[in-house]
This record gives structure tokens, sequence and C-alpha cells, in this order.
């Protein structure tokens, strides 16, 4: 059904626009192409590396155990890869920070520019687009995948200001994205029609009238989606009235130790972002994602954890530093529970229209602008992936010989049958897509 005949369909039913959002993924209106599978790529970015013996299994292969950092990930073991040895090999202007971010998902250079970093030279944004922004281009050039936004944007406690270390989605060169780390915001972009969090009105009390129509000319199934979409907002709408009294702060991209963010609100805003997000998946709102927690540089401290150093001055701190050792190995923890909680979530909703779950048709892919802080090495970059969506052979420890990550993001991309053969720097594209993941 295209979209002047969703228009003239609604109207027919006496139902207005702004009922949109909740009947665009029901199977039995036709709205969106349910007879081919949906699949889904989440991008979630954490910041400062990792502590390499409490993050990868020392064994390859299916039989591995999981340490400390990726311990809350036992129950998706099945679903799950880490992928050791694969490289940011991009280098030119900017710090490790800068290029660890920027280059992440682009896989190509940083412009010149006047961003002076900790060390080396200046720079300014990323050369080119990101691969979601690359593979959600592809989904919505098919009007058999095309979603309301194509693609979504989450931030949990991402800085106001702009700058290198803060972005890591770029629509094109010169281009960046900046997630949305408000949940206030993301909820009025998917829903719209919100007041200011000072007299957050319902949007549901004027669409009633319109959901008891739809819910008259849909089947059983769609009519249960549709009570349980409502449910969500009227949920997610308490909870942002809880939270508007509330001030969230946020962390300072500073290069070295000073102003400390406050993150005392950061387990509260993941678990709403998550719950919008899923959502959003349910409703066929995209099938694109990115998760991005504080920022490159980040140095916020998680009190909440028993924290009370900032992220990244823990993570300039010694390997014979135990304590400090401990407190990162706890934070990249926290990191993998809300890892572990979205994929809880997406393997408890059902798939609309189709079968298994969200999480049977979502790949997650977690990963950092580092290999280890206090190194600043780009050699051995975070990749953990987690579900289903792209039908890779997962439940798996793979250990590569420095491979450059520009073939993993052509991996993506040829999950999704978008068969370039290039992505980024084309001298880092040669060997084609990493092997060994179907």
């Amino acid at each position: 059904m295209n979209q002047v005949s969703r228009r003239e369909f609604l109207h027919k039913l006496g139902i207005s626009a702004a009922a949109m959002p909740f009947v665009l993924n029901l199977p039995s209106l036709g709205f969106a192409n349910q007879a081919a599978r949906k699949q889904r790529l989440v991008a979630i970015f954490s910041p400062n590396g990792v502590v390499p013996p409490a993050f990868w299994p020392d064994e390859e292969g299916a039989d591995f155990k999981l340490k400390e950092s990726l311990s809350p990930l036992e129950p998706f073991k099945d679903r799950l890869l880490t992928l050791n040895g694969v490289c940011d090999k991009v280098r030119g202007d900017g710090d490790s920070h800068m290029r660890g971010i920027g280059c992440l998902l682009t896989g190509t250079e940083l412009f010149p520019g006047n961003i002076q970093g900790g060390s080396d030279t200046p720079a300014g944004w990323s050369s080119g687009l990101s691969i979601d922004q690359e593979i959600k281009n592809y989904l919505q050039a098919n009007a058999a995948t095309q979603t309301r936004f194509g693609s979504l944007e989450f931030g949990v406690m991402v800085p106001d200001r702009a700058d290198t270390w803060t972005r890591m989605a770029y629509s094109g060169a010169n281009k960046p994205i900046a997630p949305i780390d408000d949940p206030y915001r993301m909820f009025s972009k998917l829903y719209g029609r919100m007041k200011d969090q000072e007299s957050l009105k319902s949007i549901l009390d004027g669409l009633q009238s319109d959901l008891q129509k739809l819910s008259a000319n849909i089947n059983a199934e769609d009519r249960q989606l549709l009570d349980e979409q409502a449910t969500f907002v009227r949920e997610m709408e308490r909870e942002l009235k809880m939270a508007s009294a509330q001030s969230v702060g946020h962390a300072v991209p500073e290069l070295e130790p000073g102003v400390k963010g406050e993150a005392d609100n950061m387990p509260r805003l993941s678990k709403m972002q998550i719950e919008l997000m899923v959502n959003s998946f349910a409703s066929d709102f995209a099938r694109i994602a990115t998760l991005q927690y504080t920022n490159s540089v980040g140095n916020a401290k998680m009190r909440f954890l028993g924290v009370e150093e900032g992220h990244h001055e823990l993570s300039h701190n010694g390997d014979d530093d135990t304590k400090s050792q401990e407190k990162l190995t706890l934070i990249n923890k926290w990191y993998a529970e809300q890892l572990a909680y979205l994929a809880k979530r997406l393997s408890e909703t059902p798939e609309p229209g189709g079968g298994g779950s969200l999480l049977d048709n979502t790949l997650i892919v977690w990963t950092n602008e580092l290999g280890k802080g206090n190194s600043h090495t780009l050699d051995n970059i975070p990749f953990v992936l987690v579900g289903n969506g792209l039908d890779f052979k997962m439940g798996r420890s793979l250990k590569f010989g420095e491979v450059p990550h520009n073939r993993l993001l052509l991996s993506l991309a040829h999950g999704f049958g978008h068969r370039i053969d290039r992505f980024g720097n084309p001298d880092f594209c040669g060997a084609g897509p990493l092997g060994n993941l179907t």
C-alpha cells in the first residue's frame, strides 16, 4: 500500500494522520511489506578501550568461556561472536581518540581541521559516511524495505558540544549526525504532538476514538499489537513525567582530567532509550539504529557502580594499577549489561507479522574507539556481535591476524544483500568481506 492509499484509507475511516505511528506495522492493514524478512542492525558505542585480559576469551571457536567484562552476555552465548584482531588501520590527522570514533563506522580518514586533540595534528570531521547510513540508504531505496525514519540515533550522556570526539554516525563527508540523548526528545520524534516537559500531556488522549476505529478494522493479532503499543506509550509517558523534574548532566569531552559530568542518571536513561529502540523496531519505524554511550574520551563518573574517578582518567592508569583495572573492568561489565538487556528485550518481543523474535532478525554490534585505553592503540578494537539478524554463524570466539576493520564493515553491508566491494578507504578493502563469519 503506497503513501496515497494510506492517507485515503485513514481518511475513509475518519482517522487522523496522528494515528499513523500506530498503524504502519500492522500486517492486516498491508501498510508494511510482511512477506520479506525484516533485517536490523544496531551499533553500540562505549569509550576508552577495554582491559584485554578481562575482556577477550582465551579460547577460539565454539568452546569458549566469557571473561568478567562479558559475563552478563552468558544467556546469549549461543548468539554471540567475539572478534579479536580486528584493527582500525586508518591513519592521518587527529589523535587516536578522534580517529577511533570518527573512523570507526566510516572506515576513512578525518578531514584536516582545527580541533586539537591531546597529541598529533588537529583534525575535523570524517571524510565519508558511516556504514549504518550506507545500509540505511540501501534499504530506503527499495520500497519493500523502506521505513518511516530509516535509522534512529540514540544517545546516553552525549555532550551538547559538537566535535570529532562526540560523533560516530555520518550521513556523508563532513556531515556528522547528532544522536538524541534525551528520551523525551526521542519519544517526541517517534510519536509527535508532544507538549513541553512541564505540561506533558498524553498523546493518546486525543487518539482514543481513532484507535478504537482501527481496532474494529484489524485482526486479533494486530489488535494485540496495537494494544501493546498503546500500553508502551502510556508507560513511557509516565516515565518521562517522573524524569522531567530531574536534571540530567552531561559528560564534558575533556582530554585531560578536569570537570566531570554528572552521570548518576545513566542507568535510567539507558533503560528508557533501549525500551524506545525496541518499540521502534516492533513498530517498524526504522531498521538501523545506533546507541552511543557518552563520547570518545568520555569522563563520566559512574558513582552508581561505586567508581568515583572519571572513566577517561582511569583508562590512562597503568596495567599494574590493580584497583584501576578492576574499576575499568566493572565499567565495561556495566556496558555489557546494557547490551544484554537490549538483547533480552529483543528476544522476548515477537516479530510482528513474522516468525521468531526481534533478536532473530537483529544484529547488535558493540564496539569502542580504542583497543586499550592507556596505550591508545587502534589494534584489537572491541567488536562483540549478538543476534541472528545477518545469519552469521554465532556462538563463537574468533581471532584474526590484525585485519582492517573495513572488512567487517563490508561484511555488515553484505549481510543485508548490499554487495559493495569497498567501503571507506579502499586500501583496506582488497581482501573483501571478513572471512569465517558465515
